[in-house]
């Protein structure tokens, strides 16, 4: 085709004949072009016109809506035909296509369901991927497939991938293609930094003006800037709709220059909105362009001579864990920057104005993330199971799915029934794979029909999958779905409502009741006999979500998947013991519940009685320090009821008591002299007696105890089931029962408890000292006895804590012999002299022992 004579020329030229030359002969080639080059809108036509291409079509896959309308139309445009003929798009609720169409632009998942549809692609010679720098996780699915369906199915399916960065080189070593390489013609545009920190992000401090700066109050003054300093119309990259409208109302409450106008420029724009930005100004005025990043890349708007870059971007961010994910603002690429920056130079020299650094210019990353690397994966799972595609490695990615996340989607999969354990799409998985939304709510559409309700699930699925409807209208604090619903339904309709967003719900509803076989049966519209159905259909979208008001809390709840969630705000719903928390932010410690829908007991036990799990519970419970039997039903981990176990057997409470003890540990038990005692005699033998004497002999100390607690301790636990309880033992005859009548004789005779002491006092034996077996006695008691006894088999003398009539110790030996021969004479001397009417023999050995001050019948001391 030659452009030329239509007027045009555009840098892509210079490398058509390349291109044309290698897609002959490749089954794959990948094109580099910067932006403004012409490659979305000029490869395609001239491509048309290949010998390989005749009688066949081209499917081009754009990652956004917007951009696909806008390329069909300059496409169409250049053809002098309209949107439909031979150049035509499909997307969700707009479909341009006719029986002589040949070039059709796709966006969202229409290649994958074309794909599933008929894998071989019948009819299609070519498939262009364009701006496939984004890395939209469609493109790298529909990449994934097609080169699948190329390699298996359709040898003679050609596939071209387009990109505007120089990862094109890294991508084409990737798929082992050829690269074309396209200089494009970008005027000079002047680089100036206007900020002095990184992008700033919402709700950061400090800013290039003060602390507590805005990003919309720094933008606002940067457009002012803009203006002042530059000719020609500004093109503004703001992170999404909700900045957007921020700076358009602080630019339009201040002055602007003369014939300025302020247009938004984002996704859920109505066309008749988006057309306005992109048209060219009328003489004589000015437009600022505010936009998401929608318009990095494929889009083309007249006039645009001076860029703002916020430096920011929204992106979905998912937690394989929860299973909960999150839109984040961050900063965008070094790439992302540079292509935006090239917006304003694709017409003449233009002025490119960074809401940042030079030096934090440097700190960006290179390339942005690909978005299969960060979000959720439960639409690409359903899609490879309905592919047969049971392990995703087989496939050829740039970036394979991570496999915690994808593990993560199928076990959803799995729960909403469409997968089975083989990991093979079931049935009611291939009906879901068919309907253009997200498997949750695929899957409630198609339990509706079971439900007879249809058209209310067509509603919220339509409701979910567009804009919150009340989020303009400053509605966002009601989190219940009901308040949605009911402007769906023209029964409310708030000031502030948005209409764009209001209108496409209802098509969209009308659109998914005709593919999910709701219509022509009387159920085009909700009935009223649906109503009070909403939680259990969004339950069934969302069973991970399903949530139980925590117990003595107001606004708390705790999800099926574990997590803890509440309310930004108290509202009617905090009220309700169970709801289905649908919209979920999960960046707080408990995640922030801001969409939700009621659900009764009632509900859950008899639309997911298949799911309810019921068990007899019993488990020791720490705060009442006692066992807790309980009959519990839960519903996908989450408990839903429970009530006190009557009859519980005692195996179980014994092992529950056995549990709280082991927490709390041995300290619990009731231990007195006696037992501790007892226990002390115990491992004394044990440790010190003869091992002829003591085979098979139980370890009783402590730890032995602790680590045997269920062998001795569960025969004495029948009916003790709290801690209160525990006093009812006897620590003394548990621990005599772990020894033979044999070993109790032993014990005894081993280890006795007493002395019996010359003067005939029955002493005890401390077996728990230190330095024990220890005896503490008078020292009056033991004259006359020449050697220390000697206990367990005669192997460990009795060590005497020799005490003065005031009962203090005066000596401690193991040896009264040596004793008496030795250090004796100095305590007799010192107690001599403190205690002097009392007996102090001069030689113990041979005097005879007493209880008293001195001997019966003696007249005085001896001296």
């Amino acid at each position: 085709m030659a452009f030329a004579a239509r007027g045009l020329s555009l840098p892509i030229e210079a490398v058509l004949p390349e291109l044309t030359a290698k897609l002959a002969s490749a089954s794959c080639v990948v094109l580099q072009a910067p932006p403004g080059a012409g490659k979305s809108t000029v490869v395609p036509l001239v491509l048309l016109e290949c010998d390989w291409l005749v009688g066949r079509r081209i499917i081009m896959l754009e990652p956004r809506r917007l951009a696909a309308r806008a390329v069909a139309a300059r496409m169409a445009h250049t053809l002098g035909e309209a949107v439909g003929r031979t150049v035509g798009h499909r997307m969700r609720m707009d479909t341009r296509v006719s029986r002589d169409t040949r070039i059709e632009v796709v966006t969202e998942g229409v290649l994958t369901r074309m794909l599933q549809q008929d894998a071989a692609l019948q009819g299609v010679g070519l498939v262009i991927f364009d701006e496939f720098h984004e890395r939209s996780l469609q493109a790298d699915l529909g990449l994934a497939l097609t080169l699948d369906a190329q390699a298996n199915l359709a040898p003679e399916l050609k596939l071209l991938v387009m990109s505007a960065t120089l990862d094109a080189q890294s991508i084409a070593a990737r798929l082992e293609a050829p690269l074309v390489q396209s200089a494009g013609q970008a005027w000079p545009v002047a680089t100036r930094y206007a900020g002095l920190t990184a992008p700033l992000l919402p709700a950061t401090p400090g800013g290039p003006v003060g602390s507590g700066d805005s990003v919309e109050a720094l933008i606002t003054r940067i457009v002012r800037r803009a203006l002042t300093e530059e000719p020609g119309d500004v093109l503004v990259f703001l992170p999404g709709a909700r900045e957007i409208r921020r700076v358009q109302a602080q630019l339009q409450g201040g002055p602007l220059p003369s014939g300025t106008q302020v247009l938004p420029l984002y996704g859920e724009l109505a066309p008749r909105e988006q057309d306005a930005a992109l048209a060219p100004a009328a003489a004589g005025t000015r437009k600022v362009v505010l936009a998401t990043n929608i318009a990095e890349t494929s889009l083309t708007i007249d006039g645009i001579r001076v860029v703002v870059d916020s430096g920011l971007e929204r992106r979905a961010v998912f937690d394989p864990v929860t299973g909960m994910g999150r839109l984040e603002t961050a900063r965008i690429s070094r790439a992302s920057a540079d292509q935006r920056q090239g917006r304003a130079g694709r017409l003449e020299p233009g002025a490119c104005y960074r809401a940042w650094s030079e030096g934090a210019q440097r700190s960006l990353a290179a390339f942005s993330m690909p978005e299969i690397l960060q979000t959720d994966l439960a639409g690409l799972a359903l899609e490879l199971t309905a592919w047969g595609v049971r392990d995703a490695t087989t496939l050829v990615w740039l970036d394979p799915p991570p496999a915690a996340t994808l593990a993560s989607a199928r076990e959803l999969l799995q729960r909403l029934d469409a997968m089975d354990d083989d990991g093979r799409a079931t049935a009611h998985g291939r009906d879901m794979a068919r309907l253009p939304v997200h498997p949750r709510l695929a899957h409630m559409l198609v339990a509706a029909r079971q439900l007879g309700c249809v058209p209310l699930a067509a509603q919220l699925a339509a409701l979910l999958s567009e804009r919150d409807l009340l989020r303009a209208a400053g509605g966002a604090a009601d989190a219940d779905v009901r308040s949605r619903l009911a402007v769906l339904q023209g029964e409310t309709a708030p000031a502030g409502l948005d209409h764009g967003a209001l209108q496409r719900a209802r098509r969209m509803a009308g659109d998914l009741v005709r593919q999910s076989g709701g219509a022509g049966a009387g159920n085009e519209l909700p009935s009223a006999a649906h109503a009070g159905l909403e939680g259990v259909l969004l339950a069934l979208a969302y069973p991970d979500r399903i949530a139980r008001k925590r117990a003595g809390s107001d606004n708390r709840f705790v999800l099926a998947n574990g997590r803890g969630a509440q309310f930004a705000v108290p509202q009617s719903l905090s009220q309700r013991e169970f709801i289905v928390a649908i919209d979920v932010d999960d960046r707080d410690r408990d995640a922030r519940i801001t969409l939700a829908a009621p659900l009764s007991r009632e509900d859950l036990e008899e639309h997911f009685s298949a799911h309810l799990n019921r068990s007899d519970e019993v488990h020791w419970g720490d705060r009442d320090q006692a066992v807790v039997a309980r009959r519990v039903t839960r519903l996908f981990g989450l408990e839903i009821s429970e009530r006190p176990l009557r009859d519980v057997p005692a195996e179980a409470s014994g092992t529950a008591m056995l549990e709280g003890i082991t927490r709390l540990g041995l300290s619990v038990l009731p231990w007195n002299d006696e037992s501790r005692d007892l226990q002390a005699r115990m491992e004394f033998v044990r440790a010190h007696a003869p091992a002829t004497l003591t085979a098979a002999w139980p370890a009783t100390d402590d730890v032995s105890l602790s680590a045997n607690l269920r062998v001795w301790l569960t025969p004495w636990l029948e009916g003790v089931t709290r801690v209160q309880h525990l006093a009812r033992l006897s620590m003394a005859q548990i621990l005599r029962g772990l020894l033979s009548h044999e070993q109790q004789v032993r014990l005894d005779a081993l280890a006795p408890t007493h002395f019996n002491a010359p003067t005939g006092s029955r002493i005890r034996i401390d077996y728990r000292d230190e330095l024990a077996p220890v005896i503490a006695v008078r020292l009056q008691e033991v004259f006359g006895l020449l050697a220390s006894p000697r206990l367990a088999g005669g192997q460990v003398p009795v060590t005497f804590k020799l005490l003065s009539p005031a009962q203090r110790p005066v000596q401690i030996t193991r040896d009264l012999a040596t004793f008496w021969q030795g250090s004796y004479a100095a305590v007799r001397k010192e107690m001599r002299g403190r205690y002097p009417r009392h007996y102090w023999p001069e030689d113990p050995a041979i005097a005879a022992p007493t209880r008293r001050a001195k001997p019966s019948g003696s007249g005085k001391s001896r001296v």
